[in-house]
Formats: C-alpha cells, sequence, structure tokens
C-alpha cells in the first residue's frame, strides 16, 4: 500500500462539513490520504482515529484521517464521491474525541442520503 496526502480532498471534505454545518468536526485535525495498492475490490474509503492512548502519551487532541482507495474511489461518480466523503463524516462522533459512530443507527443509507441532500442544498455545494 502506498499513502499520499491529498490536499483537494482536503478541500472538498472542508466544504461538505461547512455545508452541512458540522460544527463539532475541527478541520484543522482532519486530513485525508490517498491509498494506491489496496486488494480491496468493496472498500471505497475509510476513516481512521488517533488511538486515546496515543493521544494521550503524546498530549495530542484527537486527530482523524480519511482514506480513500483510489482504486475504487476514483471510479465513482462525483456524485457518490460525494455521498462516501458523507458517509466517513458522519462516523465521527460530536464528542470528537477519537472514537466513532457505528454504522446502526448513526451511519447508513438514509442519513448518507439526508445529508447528501442538505448537502446539495448549500452554498458550499458548488465543488
Amino acid at each position: 500500500m502506498r499513502y499520499q496526502a491529498d490536499p483537494l480532498l482536503d478541500q472538498r471534505i472542508a466544504a461538505i462539513v461547512r455545508g452541512l454545518g458540522m460544527s463539532h468536526i475541527s478541520l484543522e485535525r482532519v486530513r485525508c490520504v490517498r491509498s494506491t495498492g489496496s486488494k480491496s475490490r468493496r472498500t471505497l474509503a475509510r476513516v481512521h482515529g488517533v488511538p486515546k492512548v496515543i493521544q494521550l502519551g503524546l498530549n495530542l487532541p484527537a486527530h482523524y484521517v480519511i482514506e480513500v482507495l483510489s482504486e475504487n474511489f476514483d471510479r465513482l461518480s462525483r456524485e457518490d464521491q460525494v455521498r462516501t466523503l458523507i458517509h466517513e463524516l458522519l462516523h465521527i462522533p460530536h464528542s470528537f474525541g477519537g472514537g466513532f459512530r457505528h454504522h446502526r443507527p448513526h451511519v447508513n443509507r438514509k442519513t448518507v442520503e439526508q445529508a447528501y441532500r442538505a448537502y446539495q442544498e448549500s452554498p458550499a455545494a458548488s465543488w
């Protein structure tokens, strides 16, 4: 696997966060990376949090990394890329403490689609 920082994805995430009013997400502590070389056929993206023990040991606040698997993510339409990024952002809890929200009941097709429709109506959806 190879990883590369992706400032364009950082900008896309920032637009989504602003467009959806996700004020609990600290954009200074969320970064996007693009990975290549995965054998996964179904995974489009995933979110990683810095484990609590590392946060405490290094005296760091919580940080999150959204990884997109290029081979799968890049094949998606622009709309499905947005849905995928929204899906990953919904995994970040309101506490922004390093943990994750689970698929049930928080992250599912219904919640992603509701957020996607709200994002489409926001001024930030211009990218």
